[in-house]
């Protein structure tokens, strides 16, 4: 998975919060209670990234889970109606996701944290099956697996030695 660098402060990134776990040590004088969250940035226009923030208290936690996901901005290669340009499914851990590139007027058609992601990214149609696991961290880590895995119909005719409209048919 090739990760190109994309300078964050250059993009109106907007937020979400996936998930927000409350995580228990037990030590000898009792229990210690930290947070960990799970926050997707996007900025609707083909770069999104998530990260992962773990602090004592939840708005720490979100703040650094927001910065780890701005260390993380994939780009996604986009179609004239703005969804994918192929079907591709994308794996992490025990989670896998089927993205399906859909026709004008489809929607979002995704369960929460791939909804999460595939908003931030501005597709605007497309259909995703969440496969395996459904653990909001793996779900979401395995459809941006997907969706850096997606190249342009212009990529595929250049490796392929041929014109985009061969590709395309």
């Amino acid at each position: 998975m090739k990760r190109e660098i994309i300078d964050a402060s250059q993009l109106e990134l907007e937020e979400k919060v996936v998930s927000i776990k409350r995580v228990t040590k037990v030590v000898k004088g009792g229990r210690n209670f930290r947070f960990t969250a799970l926050v997707v940035v996007g900025d609707g226009n083909g770069h999104v990234g998530a990260g992962l923030g773990k602090a004592a208290e939840i708005p720490e936690a979100i703040r650094k889970g927001k910065e780890d996901a701005m260390k993380k901005l994939i780009t996604v290669k986009l179609d004239e109606v703005d969804s994918i340009t192929h079907d591709v499914i994308g794996k992490h851990t025990g989670a896998s996701v089927l993205l399906k590139k859909s026709p004008d007027g489809t929607g979002i058609i995704a369960g929460g944290p791939a909804r999460n992601v595939c908003e931030l990214a501005g597709i605007k149609n497309i259909r995703t099956k969440s496969l395996g696991s459904n653990n909001k961290q793996n779900v979401v880590l395995a459809t941006l697996n997907a969706l850096s895995q997606l190249k342009s119909p212009e990529e595929v005719a250049k490796l392929r030695g041929k014109s985009v409209e061969e590709i395309v048919g």
